[in-house]
């Protein structure tokens, strides 16, 4: 193996530089796609980490196997060149081994620099094994032996070079979805595989026997180029595999996401998505099943379910193309009309109300549904949301009854009855705990520092179940309640700050939202002020968040009141830049510490052009006036991307990171966040 008889004749070689180049592109490529199989470990995927682990494995496997056959191709010799089938299949699984075990080493959570040597060493291994098997494989009339020093050298090589593309590819993990790392490190991972088998061919001498003649011509480059052409073809499959993967996974992640199981309708996420998109809606509408309860319990869920199905399905047989079907809750379902009249939609509940006047045949039960329609018309310029809040109104009034009626809102009757029932229970959600705090993160994107959270209020109604925001703010908001609600949100904030402060918590800033114009009343400050000094904690913790629309009716006092507020320490944000009118003149005037970009902006990023550039120019702007940014929203890895890759990077916040969390919920997940990220910081 390492001694070349005296009398042998020694061959001399070369390469072909178009394959040696297309065999080291293999190679980096093939790392590019494992590493992208391996970043859907790091989002929350619908298939398990290790099937990503394993494809990851396959494509890196694959990669090391084919870019030996093509490097072995661009090898020139005077003699034909076959492989034997068996050992050539077989090269490949030290490969695939010394993969698999390499991205699950990188994939732990506990990591130490022994693990990483361990790992390097296994998969220097596994290339030099699949190496020398595919040398093995050859069959020809040459011999050939291997200077033992390049030899050691090859398998050095690769155990080196692995380690070091382990360490820095596990020690980057969380920058994987940054294209240009991981560009870099394919090219790191990519290289090393080559290195190793070109040092490894560098250690072969081939030779013959001395009496054996020198062909002139042979068929080599023609068994060559078939073999390349087939690893090449195979290659190019697993890159379109990956891509299908990663598509199908996001898509069931949507699907999961977005709509309801069930009825395959889209749900109540994709709701509220909806009416924050579809602004000029004309008509929506509320289907209530009533007593399905009743039918859970007596008949088992499995029933209850049916009774769904069969509704949901007469809906998409009776619905238009002008309208959108949701399944807003467990037994609603709601509509939007996107149409100038609403006579087609009220066309359709009249034809389903019809249809569920007779009993539904379901097995061997005979079942009456009892519903009830509630319907909500523009007449103004009432915007979607508000629509649904009315068409809400009106399942809540006491004089509905459920016997497949169609009701339209009035606003003297529906109004008046669920507002004044929801200002009557604010003191009692207050005192009882209904009304409670959840938290939402914000994150430097760069560094995945924590810098604090908005504080979020919820409500938890003892009759009318969870409420939306948009639902209960508004009302309390033209009753003037909201006022004592957001002292009582203070009270609870800088209650649960000096907490937090006992407990050692790393929450040192939260921002609260303050209503329309409480800005500029003294009662507001005076609050503030009782609350820091009753908790004894620091002004400059929180930050009151205002809108454009809460100040533009008396601009002058709002800049004397934010000016007063920031004196005392306070920080003061403005909060949904851009959708109100002349924001630059604010931002020119207000002493604002902090803008924040609304959702709306980021939604198009990075696909359209125009919001991209809106983002990049008020951040720069907004960093030359030394005024913090914050872009609310953001829910996809691509937003993170554009936003990290500007030259002022702004604060994150939104559900990639993080939904609003209950205090027990952001503890857990702060401690979760905190393990990764000083992971990443120590293997770096």
């Amino acid at each position: 193996m390492f001694t070349v008889p005296n009398s042998a004749f020694i061959l001399e070689s070369d390469y072909t530089f178009s394959l040696v180049f297309l065999s080291i592109v293999i190679a980096c490529s093939a790392s590019y796609t494992a590493l992208s199989l391996n970043e859907r470990i790091q989002h929350n995927s619908f298939f398990h980490r290790f099937i990503w682990i394993g494809l990851a494995s396959v494509a890196m496997g694959f990669g090391i196997w084919s870019m030996h056959f093509i490097g072995m191709g661009a090898l020139n010799l005077p003699f034909d060149m076959q492989y034997d089938p068996f050992l050539t299949l077989l090269s490949i699984f030290p490969a695939l081994t010394a993969s698999l075990l390499a991205f699950y080493i990188a994939n732990r959570q506990n990591q130490s620099i022994i693990a990483f040597i361990f790992s390097g060493v296994i998969m220097g291994l596994g290339i030099s094994a699949m190496h020398y098997m595919g040398m093995a494989a050859m069959e020809m009339e040459v011999k050939h032996a291997y200077n033992l020093g390049t030899f050691v050298a090859s398998i050095l090589i690769a155990m080196t070079v692995s380690f070091v593309a382990l360490y820095i590819f596990s020690s980057l993990q969380r920058l994987m979805n940054r294209r240009v790392i991981k560009m870099i490190t394919s090219l790191i991972m990519g290289l090393a595989v080559s290195s190793m088998h070109y040092t490894g061919m560098a250690s072969v001498v081939f030779y013959v026997d001395a009496d054996i003649a020198i062909p002139t011509n042979h068929s080599h480059s023609t068994h060559t180029w078939v073999l390349v052409i087939a690893v090449a073809i195979g290659t190019f499959v697993l890159l379109i595999l990956s891509s299908l993967s990663g598509a199908l996974d996001r898509y069931v992640d949507y699907r999961m996401n977005f709509f309801d199981p069930l009825t395959k309708l889209p749900n109540r996420r994709q709701f509220e998505k909806a009416i924050h998109q579809f602004l000029h809606a004309n008509t929506i509408a509320i289907l209530h099943i009533h007593d399905l309860e009743k039918w859970n319990i007596g008949y088992g869920y499995k029933f209850g379910d049916r009774i769904l199905t069969e509704v949901s399905q007469l809906l998409l047989k009776l619905k238009s193309t002008s309208l959108e079907i949701y399944r807003v809750e467990g037994n609603r379902f709601a509509f939007i009309c996107k149409e100038d009249t609403n006579e087609q939609l009220k066309t359709t509940l009249e034809r389903i109300s019809s249809i569920l006047k007779v009993p539904l045949q379901l097995d061997d039960h005979t079942v009456l549904v009892n519903t009830v329609s509630a319907l909500a018309v523009k007449e103004r310029n009432e915007t979607a949301n508000q629509l649904y809040a009315n068409a809400v109104a009106v399942l809540h009034h006491p004089s509905i009854e459920y016997q497949n009626q169609i009701i339209e809102y009035n606003p003297k009757i529906h109004t008046y009855n669920f507002e004044q029932r929801l200002l009557s229970d604010i003191d009692t959600a207050m005192e009882n705990n209904h009304l409670y705090i959840v938290y939402q993160p914000k994150i430097n994107a760069s560094s995945h520092e924590i810098l604090g959270v908005e504080a979020l209020i919820r409500w938890n109604h003892p009759v009318h179940g969870f409420l939306s925001p948009g639902l209960f703010i508004p009302v309390l908001e033209r009753s003037g309640k909201m006022f004592d609600v957001t002292d009582w949100v203070i009270a609870k904030v800088c209650q649960q700050l000096d907490q937090w402060n006992k407990e050692g918590q790393p929450v040192r800033h939260i921002a609260i939202n303050i209503p329309g114009t409480y800005i500029t009343s003294a009662r507001l400050l005076k609050t503030l002020n009782n609350c820091v000094d009753k908790y004894a904690i620091l002004a400059k913790n929180l930050e009151l968040e205002i809108t454009e629309t809460s100040v533009v009716s008396d601009i002058e006092n709002a800049i004397r009141a934010v000016g007063e507020i920031r004196k005392q320490g306070f920080s003061v944000a403005l909060d949904d830049f851009g959708t109100g009118v002349s924001s630059l003149s604010y931002l020119k005037r207000l002493p604002i510490s902090t803008l924040k970009i609304d959702k709306s902006f980021v939604d198009g990023v990075p696909e359209c052009k125009k919001e991209s550039a809106i983002i990049t120019a008020i951040v720069s702007l907004c960093h030359s006036l030394d005024i913090e940014t914050v872009v609310e929203g953001v829910e996809n890895v691509k937003q993170v991307n554009y936003l990290t890759s500007m030259p002022k990077i702004p604060t994150i916040q939104g559900f990639y990171f993080a939904k609003p969390m209950k205090q027990e919920e952001l503890i857990t997940w702060m401690k979760q966040f905190h393990s990764h990220r000083n992971e990443l910081s120590n293997s770096i």
